[in-house]
């Protein structure tokens, strides 16, 4: 399984999707501190709302498989940049929270995404479940293991460590 990074301001859902992805119990639990568990790395708000703090997401998405970016989908507005996705050397994704919300604005969060770079977007409820089975799936796959060779080669070739390689005769 995909080692997964969660990044998002306060109270978009985080803590709570990683619940809803271990089949636990739903219930609130500010997050004071990041937290890593075996497959989820759950970061406080803080540190994609405060420009000082976000070092601390760049250093904790390289223990990271597969880097998150989530949003509610009644969020007044977007915390990261666009082309955000430079700062990665993982795969970003995009997870919509909330989209059972009367005040869910899905195509405009949507829009903040592939702004930011995502190359996939999963759209989730975590409170009904709809699209958790998804992002499960997604993530159910291992990662592919690199040799440093492999890596250099696909750096040479300016192509990241997960982007299809077979048509330069690398696998």
């Amino acid at each position: 399984m995909k080692k997964l990074f969660l990044m998002g301001r306060s109270e978009a859902g985080k803590t709570t999707l990683t619940q809803a992805l271990e089949g636990k119990e739903l219930h609130y639990h500010k997050t004071q501190y990041t937290n890593t568990g075996d497959d989820i790395i759950d970061s406080p708000g803080e540190y994609s709302e405060t420009k000082r703090c976000g070092m601390g997401l760049a250093c904790f998405s390289f223990e990271a498989d597969v880097l998150a970016l989530l949003m509610a989908a009644d969020e007044p507005f977007c915390v990261f940049e666009a082309n955000c996705q430079n700062f990665a050397n993982r795969p970003l994704i995009g997870i919509i929270t909330k989209i059972d919300s009367p005040y869910a604005n899905v195509p405009m969060v949507r829009s903040w995404m592939e702004n930011c770079g995502c190359e996939r977007i999963f759209e989730v409820s975590n409170y009904t479940g709809e699209g958790i089975q998804e992002l499960r799936d997604y993530l159910a796959d291992d990662p592919v293991p690199l040799t440093l060779e492999q890596a250099k080669a696909r750096q040479a070739l300016g192509l990241s460590d997960w982007a299809d390689a077979s048509q330069y005769g690398l696998v």
